[in-house]
This record gives structure tokens, C-alpha cells and sequence, in this order.
């Protein structure tokens, strides 16, 4: 009999999280290794043996999914927004005031503006390649303008 997946959940979560964070040594991914691991033994059709067989599988099962993670293209070629924006050249100060600005809106309008303003793409392009409708883009368009404005307007009056 296969025991319920929130039962092993409550069980080994905790061990679990600490293999995948000692593989991965970051919070999020070693959670998604943990979240997926259970996600596979729910779905997973084999009968098991044991208890002790289970606990093995799952142990298995999430250091593979860790080591995927750590040999994944993205987590190799990753770096975090400062190092960079170290790596890029602005003509002006202002400039790169604004690019920081633009990467700190929510992902949603930060995409849409970026594709916008700095790879020259129309909103029916974008509307294509974000697959949503040409009226949508134009409103988180808008919207993150908006934000934007709201934002440097409040750092510029920071600054008298």
C-alpha cells in the first residue's frame, strides 16, 4: 500500500529540504527540489515495499532533482541583478538610474517595458511573444509607466 503524500510530506519535508539545500545551497531551489520530489511520488505508480524504501526513493529522487538544478544552463549562468548591472555601460548617470529603476518593477510591467524600450519591439509583437492580447501590453505599459514616474519622481524630490 502507498501511504499518502501528505503523511510522507509532514514526515520528511525537513530532511528532504536540508539534502537539497546542502546540493543546491539556495532557499528557493531547494524548496522547488522538495515541492517537485513529492509532486513525483504523488504521480509516481509503483508500489513500494517498505517504509525504509520509500524513505530511499524520496531521498534519491530529490538529490537527483538538486543536481539537475546545479547543472541546469540557467543556475550555471545566473548572476544577480548587481553583478549585472556592473557588467553593462550607460551613457549617462540617468540612464542607468533608470535601467535600476525599470529592473526593480514588478515582473509583469518590468518584461513589457524592457521589450518596449530596449529591444525595440512594438506591442503587437509583444502581445505575440508574451501571448497576450495587443490591449494588455498596452495597459502594463501604461501601468508601468506610470509606477516608473511615481518612482523617479520620488527620488528626484529625494534629492532637493
Amino acid at each position: 500500500m502507498k501511504p499518502a503524500t501528505q503523511v510522507l510530506i509532514e514526515r520528511y519535508q525537513k530532511h528532504l529540504y536540508a539534502i537539497a539545500f546542502n546540493i543546491c545551497r539556495n532557499q528557493q531551489d531547494a524548496e522547488d527540489v522538495v515541492q517537485d520530489t513529492f509532486i513525483h511520488y504523488h504521480t509516481y505508480k509503483k508500489e513500494f515495499d517498505t517504509e525504509e524504501h520509500i524513505r530511499a526513493w524520496l531521498i534519491r529522487v530529490a538529490i537527483n532533482k538538486a543536481k539537475n538544478i546545479t547543472r541546469s544552463f540557467w543556475h550555471r549562468n545566473k548572476c544577480n541583478l548587481e553583478e549585472y548591472m556592473e557588467t553593462l555601460t550607460f551613457e549617462t548617470p540617468e540612464s542607468e538610474t533608470l535601467f535600476d529603476t525599470v529592473m526593480k518593477l514588478p515582473e509583469k510591467y518590468r518584461i513589457v517595458l524592457h521589450l518596449f524600450y530596449y529591444e525595440d519591439y512594438t506591442t503587437q509583437e509583444i502581445s505575440d511573444i508574451l501571448h497576450l492580447s495587443v490591449s494588455n501590453v498596452k495597459t502594463r505599459l501604461s501601468r508601468g509607466r506610470a509606477l516608473l514616474k511615481e518612482t523617479l519622481k520620488e527620488e528626484w524630490n529625494d534629492d532637493e
